[in-house]
C-alpha cells in the first residue's frame, strides 16, 4: 500500500516531466530545434511568481506575470535563432540552446538565490478523491488533466489541420514554405512563446514536490528529455506516458529504503537504455 500511495504521489512530479517533454517535443517538431533551454526558462517564470506572491502581489496575477515571463524569454531565444541562425543546422540550433541553458542558470542563480528555498503556494494540495485507500490531492488530477489535454491537442493540431501541415512544412522544409507563402517565422515565435509558458504552468503546478531552488528546476530538462526520449521525440502520447511512468516509479522508489538514493539517477538510466537499445540493429551489423 506504502508503495501505490507514493507512486500515485509521484504522478505530479511525472506530469511536470511530461509537460516539459511535451513541450520539448512541440519545439522540435513544429521548429525541428531541440531546446534544451527549457526547464530553465520556466524555472525563470516560476521564481518570478513565487517572488511577486512572496511581496504581496495577489496569487493569480502573479501566475500570470510569471507565465509572460517566461513567454517572453523563450520569445526572444525564438527570436535570437530566427534572426541570426535562420540556415543553422539543428546542432548549431541546440547549441545556441545550451549556451543559452548555461546563461540562464548562472542569471537565475544570482537573482533568485540558489542557497535561499522559496516557499511556493500550494492551493491544489488537498484531496479530491481515493483509490485503494490512497489519497489523490487535486494537484495530480489538474497536473496530469493539463499535460493529457496538451497531448492531445499538439497531436491534433499536428496531425489534423491545415495548420499543422504548416508546421511539418516549416520544420522540414522551411525554404520551400517561404516560398509557398508561409510564414514561417511568425508561427515559429508562436511556438517558442506558447512553449515557454507551458513549461512555466508546468513548474509552478508542482513546484511544492520539489526542492524550491533555482538550479533543481532548471535541471528537470533531465527526465523532460528522457520522456520525450520514450516517444523517441516524435510520438506525444508515448511521450506523455512516459513522463507519469518515469514520475510514478521514482515515486515507488521513494518507498523503498534501499533504492531511494537512487531515484535522482533514474531518468540517466532510462535515457542510457534508450539509447543503447535505440543502437541495437548497428551494433549487431557491425559485429557480423
Amino acid at each position: 500500500m506504502l508503495i501505490l500511495s507514493t507512486a500515485i504521489a509521484g504522478l505530479a512530479a511525472g506530469a511536470a516531466y511530461a509537460l516539459v517533454g511535451l513541450s520539448t517535443l512541440v519545439t522540435y517538431r513544429f521548429v525541428a530545434v531541440m531546446n534544451f533551454s527549457q526547464t530553465a526558462v520556466g524555472a525563470f517564470g516560476a521564481f518570478t511568481m513565487v517572488s511577486l506572491f512572496n511581496a504581496g502581489m495577489p496569487l493569480a496575477l502573479a501566475v500570470v506575470v510569471g507565465v509572460l515571463t517566461a513567454a517572453a524569454i523563450n520569445l526572444l531565444l525564438g527570436l535570437g535563432i530566427v534572426m541570426w541562425f535562420p540556415n543553422g543546422s539543428p546542432a548549431v540550433k541546440t547549441a545556441v540552446t545550451i549556451v543559452v541553458f548555461t546563461g540562464l542558470i548562472a542569471l537565475g542563480s544570482k537573482l533568485f538565490s540558489s542557497f535561499t528555498l522559496r516557499s511556493f503556494p500550494a492551493p491544489l494540495s488537498v484531496g479530491a478523491f481515493e483509490v485503494a485507500g490512497v489519497t489523490v490531492t487535486w494537484l495530480v488530477v489538474v497536473s496530469v488533466a493539463v499535460a493529457v489535454a496538451l497531448a492531445a491537442g499538439a497531436a491534433f493540431v499536428l496531425q489534423r489541420t491545415h495548420f499543422g501541415l504548416k508546421l511539418r512544412a516549416i520544420a522540414s522544409r522551411p525554404t520551400t514554405a517561404l516560398l509557398q507563402g508561409i510564414p514561417g517565422s511568425r508561427i515559429a515565435l508562436g511556438v517558442w512563446a506558447t512553449t515557454g509558458a507551458v513549461t512555466a504552468i508546468a513548474l509552478i503546478l508542482v513546484a511544492p514536490q520539489f526542492p524550491s531552488d533555482f538550479v533543481t528546476f532548471a535541471l528537470l530538462i533531465t527526465p523532460a528529455f528522457a520522456a520525450a526520449l520514450v516517444g523517441g521525440f516524435q510520438n506525444f502520447w508515448l511521450t506523455l506516458a512516459g513522463g507519469l511512468g518515469l514520475g510514478m516509479l521514482q515515486g515507488a522508489l521513494a518507498s523503498v529504503t534501499a533504492l531511494q538514493q537512487f531515484r535522482g539517477v533514474l531518468p540517466f538510466i532510462i535515457i542510457l537504455a534508450i539509447l543503447l537499445w535505440s543502437q541495437r540493429h548497428k551494433r549487431f551489423e557491425d559485429l557480423a
